[in-house]
């Protein structure tokens, strides 16, 4: 049974509601003490799936936007002449690397970000007041328990940390009585990074002895080690310090088993599918049901509003068609009729030679990924890309038809992205995603969209946050990082031969790929992007630790204008971590700001 199924509690009983989370203010409406409230472990179960209900929701929408919207994956792009989807720069300006303290999406962000740590805090604190006895349950189930809610926190803060860094409070413990407000860990702001780095590693090794073992919708003990390994791999951009040997040796540990049975999935499919809790591969997910925690809008941003012709579903989601993949293709030579061009040159190609973005032609064309989204109830779904023009039940109908700038005309999605049609602004060989079309950039369906007639609603998978792939991936990079690149070349074999036929496989696997010469660190980091396309992590384990989120060069930056300026090749390096919302500093004068936004 999932985890999250068991009735949920309102935050409101557990008392710890946050009142305008920006300001880390926790107003207790209705407490009800926790020696009346916490009878046996049911209850202490309930208040845990209020948690990671909260915790779910608090990061799935604003941290993807922070996480994958700067980075060479994924765009929010414009179109109808410049007008739709701009909505006053709200989410463009993360697509061009352009913010402020007063965004309105960071606001949104720590608003959230607070609230599943507020929830954890005070039920620690409960716990700690109670026994095994007053809970009629084992020394080792409470213990269990407690380790799952400070990794659950642990999970939240790194979440956090790796957007704002140093300029984080470390908030642990619940509100006082008169509200005092904690202040930014540190004044200065490298060693702030090293207090609150201190307190999540510290925090995870305190708490992973006694935790479950191998149950998908908890925080279980292979969960505490892969956070861990996470704050281990990334220690060079957290705290300026090289940890990517006791990253490879946790990394080991996990794989052999120390911490949980997995094993990688041969079908890359079961990852995905409804019955991921089954898949081997999987080692934690966040449980969704459509009615309690329904994750399924935000696997909607990609598609267009009469998606569900495509689909042949008859769910109340609505497609947002604002998302794109970053495109493959400038827009040089003939215009086509229904947008891109023909004589496109390849941002991967010698004119460009980019090691980062140009996302579909990264995958290679036996890839079995590399095809259009389908699905046929014999076979299940196949393909995980929208591309060229979109026909009804899967590709055996009519066209669907485009709105805005292409109403009336075929939806055929090109992957480039411009004004084809000169709307708004003259088509231009690179341009920024200010200026696409309808039918502008690749669409994405990485979670399967089943049609009504399979009796599967897509809305109750599973969201997969932990998985041992990861694990290959990230020893593969340390073992790159020591010079062993065969060995890492293996690891990420490993992985990547099911997506492939044994006799295509036999071909490829001695290949870096187009655009590479060699299996080397630029390799590695494509290699990621292939793997974990669009799962909120471009930015935060990726670029950044590559130095390549604001050094690096893809697409529109260097090549395309607006208003006169050009988009710099590298970007100012004050934007590798994103300022506090000047709310918050407003109302918690502890607060200080990252250095560079001052």
């Amino acid at each position: 049974m999932k985890y999250l199924k068991y009735k949920c509690l309102l935050a409101i009983i557990l008392g710890c509601s946050l009142s305008g989370c920006f300001d880390l203010t926790e107003e207790v409406f209705d407490r009800v003490d926790s020696g009346v409230y916490y009878q046996d472990e049911n209850s202490v179960k309930s208040a845990v799936a209020t948690i990671y209900s909260t915790g779910a929701t608090s990061y799935a929408e604003y941290f993807w936007y922070m996480q994958e919207f700067p980075a060479d994956q994924v765009t929010w792009r414009v179109w109808n002449g410049g007008q739709w989807g701009y909505d006053e720069g709200e989410k463009f300006i993360f697509s061009i690397q352009n913010w402020t303290p007063d965004a309105k999406i960071i606001r949104s962000a720590w608003e959230n970000a607070w609230t599943t740590i507020g929830l954890c805090n005070t039920l620690l604190a409960d716990m700690g007041k109670l026994t095994s006895a007053d809970l009629k349950m084992t020394d080792e189930k409470l213990k269990a328990y407690e380790g799952e809610v400070r990794t659950l926190r642990a999970w939240a803060y790194y979440n956090i940390f790796e957007i704002w860094g140093g300029a984080l409070p470390l908030n642990i413990e619940p509100a006082t009585v008169d509200g005092e407000l904690p202040p930014t860990a540190d004044p200065d702001f490298d060693t702030s990074c090293k207090k609150i780095y201190n307190f999540i590693a510290t925090e995870l090794d305190d708490c992973y002895e006694g935790m479950v073992e191998n149950q998908v919708n908890r925080m279980n003990k292979a969960v505490n080690r892969i956070i861990k390994a996470r704050l281990l791999l990334n220690a060079e951009v957290f705290i300026k310090e090289s940890h990517y040997t006791e990253c490879a040796e946790l990394c080991r540990e996990i794989i052999s088993g120390k911490y949980g049975n997995y094993e990688l999935a041969k079908d890359y499919r079961d990852i995905y599918s409804i019955n991921n809790t089954e898949c081997p591969e999987v080692i934690m997910a966040f449980a969704c049901e459509d009615g309690k925690l329904n994750m399924g809008w935000m696997r909607m941003t990609f598609y267009p509003y009469n998606i569900w012709d495509y689909f042949g579903g008859t769910y109340s989601q609505s497609g947002w068609n604002c998302t794109c993949l970053v495109p493959s293709y400038d827009n040089a030579g003939t215009v086509n009729e229904l947008g891109g061009t023909q004589g496109a040159t390849c941002f991967l190609d010698a004119a460009y030679g980019d090691k980062l973005g140009a996302v579909y032609e990264r995958f290679d064309d036996r890839d079995i990924r590399k095809k259009n989204y389908n699905y046929d109830k014999k076979n299940g779904y196949s393909g995980i890309f929208l591309k060229g023009t979109i026909k009804a039940n899967y590709g055996k109908g009519e066209a669907l038809k485009a709105d805005a700038d292409r109403d009336g005309q075929d939806l055929a999605y090109v992957d480039q992205v411009g004004t084809f049609m000169n709307l708004g602004r003259n088509l231009e060989t690179v341009m920024s995603p200010r200026w696409g079309e309808t039918n502008s950039g690749l669409r994405l369906v990485k979670y399967p969209v089943y049609p009504t007639s399979a009796a599967i609603d897509f809305q109750n998978i599973d969201e997969v946050e932990f998985r041992l792939s990861e694990v290959y991936y990230m020893l593969a990079e340390c073992e790159m990082r020591a010079g062993q690149a065969d060995k890492a070349k293996e690891l990420v074999n490993e992985v990547r031969k099911r997506y492939f036929s044994a006799g295509d496989w036999a071909d490829v696997k001695d290949k870096p790929g187009r655009g590479f010469t060699a299996f080397d660190m630029d390799w590695m980091l494509s290699q990621w992007g292939v793997k974990f396309l669009n799962e909120g992590r471009r930015r935060r384990t990726d670029l950044r630790r590559f130095d390549k989120f604001t050094q690096g060069q893809w697409w529109f930056f260097g090549r395309a204008t607006d208003n006169g300026q050009l988009y710099p090749a590298k970007r100012d390096r004050k934007y590798e971590w994103y300022p506090l919302p000047a709310s918050a500093l407003l109302v918690n004068q502890g607060l200080i700001q990252n250095p560079n936004y001052k």
